[in-house]
């Protein structure tokens, strides 16, 4: 599979709101937007980053992914996302290796790309989410 680079990291929190700031006017990042993917359970706040961007991520109901995450975990990293050329090579290279995906069929995400999570118990646990590119942006 041919990686692109680091297209995000995901930044888990219980408020964007409460954060926002932070990366926005003490770090001076450029606001990209705000976007719901509603078959996460999530919204999320952009910011660039040079080649690369900070997604915070909030929970939209009780029975998200992320709010049992959260609860889990706490705040902090989520999740890393590497940018990929083509999505379907990568699944099927993934799935070839016996690598554990979280959903093997890929979704729509941010921005309207193409992802697919791969579980942490094979990354050393990292939660490495891959993504294409939508290709009418």
């Amino acid at each position: 599979m041919k990686i692109l680079g680091i297209e995000h990291i995901g930044i888990a929190t219980k408020n964007i709101e409460n954060i926002a700031s932070f990366w926005r006017t003490i770090l001076g990042l450029s606001y990209r937007g705000d976007d719901v993917v509603e078959n996460q359970g999530v919204i999320t706040s952009i910011y660039e980053a040079g080649d690369s961007k900070i997604e915070l991520l909030e929970p939209t109901n009780r029975d998200s992914l992320l709010e049992k995450y959260l609860q889990k975990k706490g705040e902090g990293i989520h999740h890393l996302c590497l940018e990929v050329e083509d999505i379907d090579s990568a699944i099927k290279e993934l799935l070839d290796q016996n690598i554990e995906l979280i959903n093997d069929e890929p979704t729509i995400g941010v921005e309207g790309y193409k992802v697919v999570f791969i579980h942490p118990r094979s990354t050393g646990g990292i939660l490495l989410e891959l993504a294409e590119k939508s290709k009418t942006k």
